[in-house]
């Protein structure tokens, strides 16, 4: 516990409470009075009563909180049991409580051997010297009960202590061992908790948990303890609900319940011809249903499936410029005039190409040559395309010309003539 009043100062007039509280080891704890009003601070080790001798811990807690928390289990701060605080821990007291502590692990284990030696079912979990090594408190958990007589005249004799045995449960056991759980924090029973409430399979039933011992057991092997934490809420829950065991009829048929879904109030049936098909059913509608069965009526179904109705939002503004358009600044581009484009005749074809296979090749006859493009020769039958253009008659081959003898050297644009071009004869008369 957290001491809030620690910074506290108490009012004009009022006694400080003369009770302490010490913690042992592990989770043991006591009350002492404080009979010599010694200045306290918590964490401090302090020497106290014992029967017999004294013993050794560690102040827990101190003040007004020491009234409540003996208020909490039920304890008189006026009952004359409460044992006394002898003084604050000398060093020769902390001496001897270490070697008290460090003789602990191997008492435990010659004990373990001693009690499978005389046959006994029991285990001993634990054992705790007292600070001046005068007494061992042996714990130790059984299903049944033991004769352990002759272990304690073999325990008194071994290490020539007092020895006294103490039964503790599965969940004492693991408060005083201590451990992590399974949500990665300390175990509750071994920091805070005290008061070990019986944990029953019920408690996992209300929380619609499945009943897996590997999951709801924790290290002491019983249920957990966190399972009574948020029942009270899912009891709250459930008084909403129907009982699961009221049968629903429909006419397909009566369905079964699988499970319940307490935060969404939503209750899962399935039909005995699909059991693999979960329908969820609110909680509203189940009691919708019952109330027709009670009526003699059937539904056709257990869910009314209602068709979506889309609302389109309007704009809350007004378009005045145009500015919501997001292709106001796009161009658009007119359509293509391909009609421009030059076609070459289908009568032209390579000057230069040879005879076609069969025979020489006869003057004026038109030569074909294959198209480069589908490498398929073309279909000289074909007849040449009729449109607008009127059709190009091809023109005699090269050889057949007549010479001309008056034609005149061609020239290019700004390039001097070859000497190819001169006429052969200059005395002719001709022009160069």
């Amino acid at each position: 516990m957290f001491d809030w009043l620690a910074n506290m100062e108490l009012p004009g007039g009022q006694v400080a409470f003369d009770i302490i509280e010490v913690r042992f080891k592990n989770s043991r704890k006591e009350f002492f009075r404080n009979v010599h009003s010694l200045p306290i601070v918590t964490g401090e080790a302090v020497a106290v009563e014992a029967s017999p001798g004294h013993d050794m811990g560690t102040v827990s807690m101190s003040g007004e909180l020491v009234r409540l928390q003996m208020k909490k289990k039920g304890l008189d701060p006026a009952s004359p049991e409460i044992k006394k605080l002898y003084r604050k821990a000398r060093q020769s007291d902390v001496d001897k409580w270490k070697e008290a502590q460090e003789l602990e692990n191997n008492t435990m284990y010659k004990a373990r051997t001693i009690a499978v030696r005389l046959g006994l079912k029991m285990k001993i979990s634990d054992v705790e010297y007292q600070g001046d090594k005068t007494k061992a408190i042996f714990y130790y958990t059984a299903e049944e009960r033991v004769d352990f007589r002759e272990l304690i005249k073999i325990l008194a004799e071994e290490f020539k202590v007092r020895i006294e045995m103490k039964q503790i449960g599965a969940r004492q056991e693991a408060s005083r061992l201590g451990g992590i759980g399974s949500c990665g924090r300390e175990l509750c029973c071994s920091t805070w908790l005290t008061d070990f409430r019986s944990v029953t399979t019920g408690a996992a039933r209300y929380q619609q948990l499945s009943l897996n011992p590997l999951k709801l057991a924790g290290q002491c092997g019983k249920l957990k303890c966190c399972l009574n934490y948020e029942l009270d809420s899912y009891l709250d829950a459930l008084k909403d609900f129907p009982e699961t065991e009221i049968k629903l009829e429909t006419l397909r048929g009566i369905p079964f319940h699988q499970k319940t879904d307490i935060f969404r109030k939503i209750i899962f049936y399935s039909y005995k011809d699909e059991p693999d098909v979960f329908i969820p059913v609110p909680v509203a509608r189940v009691k919708e249903i019952i109330a027709l069965n009670k009526e003699g009526q059937k539904p056709d179904t257990l869910v009314i499936h209602k068709e979506p109705q889309f609302v389109v939002k309007e704009p809350d503004f007004e378009n005045v410029v145009g500015q919501d358009s997001l292709t106001r600044f796009d161009k658009k581009k007119g359509p293509r005039n391909n009609s421009k484009k030059k076609r070459r005749p289908q009568g032209q074809g390579n000057q230069n190409a040879g005879p076609k296979a069969g025979g020489p090749e006869a003057p004026g006859a038109k030569t074909v040559s294959p198209n480069p493009r589908t490498n398929r020769p073309p279909n000289p039958n074909r007849k040449p395309e009729q449109g607008n253009k009127p059709v190009q008659t091809p023109r005699p081959p090269q050889q057949n010309r007549p010479p001309q003898q008056n034609r005149q050297p061609q020239q290019r644009r700004n390039r001097p003539p070859r000497n190819n071009d001169k006429p052969q004869n200059p005395g002719d008369g001709s022009k160069a």
